[in-house]
């Protein structure tokens, strides 16, 4: 089992890139004219026929090119080849709860990991029609423009963005507890509604750390590999391995990374429930 060579990461960036393009103009197309929205059995875990027919498109194209990979996309779950050492992790339309309401932060997620680890990440915003891009050794790129992670040193200075899983009604291990205590600490906590567009803005520098638990293979694994390619850190949030089917990460430009894992694991969880009249 060899590690795919540059020329190979190439050729899967550029194929993921027009996967992700494809995907991103269905939903320009079925933006404000949605005619179904349902939920997945979990309150707030929504699903569209947008996401539905971007999944289609990023498949054909993928499946096209390279029908020996196996394929793991939200909505329609694992497509396997079982001796395939590659696998495309596929979330057509991360935010989709934003979209369903008209909010304008969205966007198309797809990774390539081989022997389990990420090594491809594409991610584009159909609405500022930013393409970011990575791949193990090859750097990181948004538009053809290199990223780079923020250079900010410490916690008090910097902005974080983090976001909350759908079973937060349902545990005290919510997010709530350390949102609060890290707004206190930075000069801001942000909540966007999309894991992927997150990831970027870390690689970015927009943002200088990100954490959140509850995630899925699809929300995480394209922006894995930009944050790392642009410089910055990927760990648990003890600042340990990170663990793919842990659903819980942490990343930041890897300055302010041992203090913001330790404000994570300072912070206790406390019981929480809704005030009713």
């Amino acid at each position: 089992m060899h590690p795919p060579s540059s020329q190979s990461l190439q050729i899967f960036l550029d194929v993921a890139s027009e996967a992700a393009q494809a995907a991103g103009g269905i939903l320009r197309d079925r933006w404000g004219q949605l005619q179904s929205i349902e939920e997945k059995g979990r309150a707030g875990d929504l699903v569209t026929e947008a996401d539905k027919e971007a999944e289609t498109a990023i498949l054909a194209i993928l499946e096209r090119h390279f029908p020996d990979h196996a394929f793991l996309a939200e909505e329609s779950g694992l497509l396997a080849q079982p001796r395939s050492d590659y696998l495309w992790a596929i979330d057509p339309l991360d935010g989709t709860t934003n979209y369903a309401h008209g909010y304008a932060i969205a966007a198309v997620s797809i990774g390539l990991l081989f022997d389990g680890q990420p090594w491809v990440g594409v991610v584009y915003n159909p609405f500022t029609n930013e393409l970011f891009r990575a791949a193990k050794g090859l750097g990181a790129t948004c538009d053809r423009r290199p990223l780079q992670v923020s250079a900010t040193l410490n916690l008090g200075q910097s902005l974080l963005v983090t976001g909350f899983a759908y079973d937060r009604r349902e545990t005290t291990d919510n997010n709530y507890a350390e949102f609060c205590y890290l707004t206190h600490l930075t000069q801001g906590v942000r909540r966007s509604g999309s894991a992927a567009l997150d990831l970027a803005s870390v690689a970015a520098g927009r943002l200088d750390g990100y954490w959140e638990r509850g995630l899925s293979l699809w929300d995480i694994a394209a922006g894995i590999v930009l944050v790392q390619e642009a410089g910055g850190l990927v760990s648990a949030y003890d600042g340990s391995a990170f663990k793919l089917e842990s659903g819980r990460i942490l990343a930041t430009n890897g300055k302010i990374h041992q203090s913001l894992s330790q404000a994570l694991q300072k912070t206790a969880l406390l019981p929480w429930s809704p005030i009713l009249p």
